[in-house]
Formats: structure tokens, C-alpha cells, sequence
């Protein structure tokens, strides 16, 4: 289905540009996401993922990442069947949903990358997605996020008199996106066109990467010094967390601002807790740290092909007027289910590209107002949506899945979910 997609996107991004004299803008836009995919996402996003890969490997060596995935082991082995409840990648996901949900989008990427590693781990048809993957790329391209803090920034640099009145219902929309994605990937997989080819008589002699973790200390044997040293460090993020949710907020806005205050803590909190808790059970954190973060640039490279491929499909399509055209054709089913003309290029361009959809949503705001009906359902499909090729693109890309299976076609139900779940909370509550 992704051939078709992007074969599809470039075509027709060709054809448009040709016969509507927009070929000069469609080769410098080519050029432009070829570069783009290099300069502006994969090194950037290579350096990042150097970073949480050394911290993710220090998790897994101290014991961390196990104990995190037994919280949620009853879930997680009806979601993932196929996945072994003891094996690594369970707690990468949970830290991946986790950092998803909270809207630390730095963290949630290296996380989930380090998780299709590790499904990838058991995959027996290499370059096939498993039912675990596609399943997992719903889960992401569909993710509960609590506080959509892209959209919220936005709309309070604009001067709203209520930014956060829009976190109430991308809350509702996220919801009904996730929900959407799970059930559709769980039934899409039983389809026969989506069927997992026959197993290879003849393995191609790839090695997958060792996940067995190294034996360390029960934690109920820490010398009463270490547990006071840990139970210190998170005391002190717990009043760090108390005393921003406390300061300048309204009574009301107290659960908002206490997620809001969670995420702005999560990350320094994660940076510093993993490597004390690994140095406390013996971990050599130093030499554990290097040898994760060499993995990031070596994923950077592997998915840089993939990136180059989607950017500039997508670059192609919208620079020959491609978003345009579907505008106009579909005006008269927006009248319909009363879609705002302005917001439907960021509906179309949003599972293509988050930074487009952060741009014509930054444009909406400008032409109708900070306060406006466009603005707030704008604001809502941004935050209850997610860029479904890019990151089946890059989640794919770092572990050579060519074919994809259902996981788009899921994502892209979920994301239609979002939408709709969109304008009709939005109706309920802005209008």
C-alpha cells in the first residue's frame, strides 16, 4: 500500500506541476526535501538518538527497563501475543507510550526505535512487518496525548484568551484515534491481503542484536545508603513538580498544570535517573552510555534513505498545488459535515508532515484568529493527529521492514478517527 502511496504522491505532484506551469517549483522542492531530510531531520535526529539510546542502554543493563514493562504485562501480552513478557522491547515500549503521552516527542522517537530493534529481534521473515510492529505503529501513529503542547504554545503566543481550551477535546479526539488504531490493526491483520507471507525454508543468516541483559542486584538487597540516595532524587523532582504546578495556576487548572508540569521535568528527571540507578547496581554507566549512543548514528543512516523518499513525494505533491486542487474538489463535502475550507489542507497535510501541519495551523490562526471556531478545531486535529507516513517511514527505516502490511492502512483509519471525533467535540464545545 506505501508503493502505491508514494508512487501515487509523485506522479501526480509531476503531472500538476506540468499542467499547471509549476515545474520549476516542483524541482527546487525536490532539491529542498532532499536536503531537508539530511540537514534539517536525520543528523539532528541522529545526535538525539544518540543520546537516549546510550540512556536506553543503561536502563536495560541496570534491570530498569524489565521492572518498568511488569506494570503493564497484562496489557501488553494481549496487545503483543507474539512477544515474550520477560523480553526488552515490552519495557521500550512502555517508555516509548509513556514519553508519547506526555508529549516529549525527543524522547518518544529514540524509544520506539529502540523498540522495533527489539521486535525486529524476533521477526523470522526479515524485511516483513510482524503483527507486533504493525500493532506498535498504531499504537504510536494513534497515541493518547495528554497535553498537545505544540498546538497550546501556538495558540498562546497568538494572544487566545483560553489556549488551553483546546486540551479537553484533543484529549477526546487522541482517545477515539487510539482506540480506532488498535481495533483496526487487530482486525486488518486477519484479512488474507494482509496475511504474513510463508516462513523462509532457507533462514538469510541475519543476526539480530542480543537482548539479554546482564544479571544485577535485586533491589531489595540496596544497602539502606543506596535506596536513600535514589528516594532523595526523586523526592526532589516530586517538589520540583509540586511547587510548578502550585505557582500561578488557578484551582481550577490544577490537572492541567500538573501534566504540564510532568513534562517539563520528565526529561532532566529520565537524563539523570537512569544513569544514578545504573551506577547504583554496578553498571560501568560510562562505557554502557557510549556503546548505546554508537547506535544512534548508525540508525541515523539507515532510515536517511527512507526519509528522502517520503519528504520529497510529499515535497512534490504540495508544490505543484497538489493540497490546492484536493481543497477545491472537496469543498462541497466540507459544507457537508461543516469542515472549515481553511482547515482542510491541514487535515490532508498532517499524516504527511508534522512541521507543514504546524505551519498551516500557525496560517489558520493568522486569517481567522486565535479565538476563532477554525482555530480551536485546528488546534484539536493537531493534537489528536499523528504524521502516520513519517513515521512509518522512519520506525520501518531503522529496521529494513520494506513490506509494511497493514500499518498504514490502520494508521490512516485512526488518523480519519481523530478528524471526525475532531469536529464533533469541537461542534459540542466551540459552537
Amino acid at each position: 500500500m506505501l508503493n502505491y502511496l508514494w508512487l501515487g504522491l509523485i506522479l501526480c505532484g509531476i503531472v500538476l506541476g506540468v499542467l499547471t506551469g509549476k515545474t520549476e517549483a516542483v524541482t527546487a522542492a525536490t532539491f529542498d526535501a532532499a536536503k531537508a531530510s539530511l540537514m534539517t531531520i536525520a543528523i539532528p535526529l541522529g545526535a538525539v538518538m544518540a543520546l537516549w539510546l546510550g540512556i536506553m542502554r543503561l536502563a536495560e543493563k541496570s534491570g530498569a527497563v524489565e521492572r518498568l514493562s511488569t506494570f503493564l504485562k497484562p496489557l501488553l501480552t494481549r496487545l503483543f501475543p507474539e512477544v515474550p513478557a520477560d523480553h526488552p522491547a515490552m519495557g521500550a515500549m512502555v517508555m516509548n507510550i509513556a514519553a508519547n503521552m506526555l508529549g516529549l516527542g525527543n524522547a518518544a522517537t529514540p524509544l520506539g526505535l529502540r523498540a522495533m530493534q527489539g521486535l525486529e529481534s524476533l521477526n523470522p521473515r526479515p524485511g516483513t512487518a510482524t503483527n507486533s510492529m504493525c500493532t506498535f505503529l498504531a499504537i504510536n501513529t494513534s497515541s493518547v496525548q495528554l497535553i498537545p503542547a505544540t498546538a497550546v504554545g501556538i495558540l498562546a503566543a497568538a494572544g487566545a484568551i483560553h489556549p488551553t481550551a483546546i486540551i479537553g477535546t484533543a484529549l477526546v479526539a487522541t482517545t477515539c484515534s487510539f482506540v480506532t488504531g488498535v481495533i483496526s490493526v487487530k482486525l486488518l491483520q486477519r484479512l488474507p491481503m494482509f496475511s504474513l507471507p510463508p516462513m523462509p525454508s532457507v533462514m538469510s543468516g541475519k543476526t539480530s542484536e542480543s537482548f539479554t541483559l546482564s544479571p544485577v542486584e535485586p533491589f531489595k538487597e540496596f544497602p539502606l545508603w543506596k535506596k536513600t540516595l535514589l528516594g532523595g532524587y526523586v523526592v526532589l523532582f516530586a517538589l520540583t513538580i509540586a511547587r510548578l504546578t502550585l505557582s500561578g495556576q488557578p484551582q481550577a487548572s490544577l490537572p492541567i498544570a500538573l501534566i504540564q508540569s510532568i513534562s517539563l521535568v520528565a526529561i532532566p528527571f529520565l537524563i539523570g535517573f537512569f544513569p544514578l540507578y545504573a551506577a547504583l547496581r554496578g553498571v560501568a554507566v560510562y562505557e554502557e552510555f557510549i556503546e548505546g549512543a554508537k547506535e544512534g548514528i548508525q540508525v541515523a543512516l539507515r532510515i536517511f534513505p527512507y526519509l528522502v523518499a517520503i519528504l520529497v513525494a510529499v515535497g512534490i505533491f504540495r508544490a505543484a498545488g497538489g493540497i490546492d486542487i484536493l481543497t477545491h474538489l472537496l469543498s462541497p463535502l466540507l459544507d457537508l459535515i461543516g469542515l472549515p475550507p481553511q482547515v482542510l489542507p491541514l487535515v490532508l497535510v498532517r499524516p504527511l508532515s508534522g512541521s507543514a501541519a504546524t505551519g498551516l495551523f500557525a496560517e489558520i490562526i493568522k486569517a481567522c484568529g486565535p479565538d476563532s471556531y477554525s482555530a480551536h478545531l485546528a488546534g484539536t486535529i493537531l493534537g489528536g493527529t499523528e504524521t502516520t507516513l513519517y513515521v512509518l517511514a522512519v520506525y520501518f527505516g531503522s529496521v529494513a521492514i520494506r513490506k509494511g502490511r497493514h500499518a498504514l492502512a490502520a494508521g490512516l483509519l485512526a488518523d480519519a478517527a481523530g478528524v471526525a471525533a475532531s469536529l464533533a467535540i469541537c461542534r459540542l464545545v466551540f459552537r
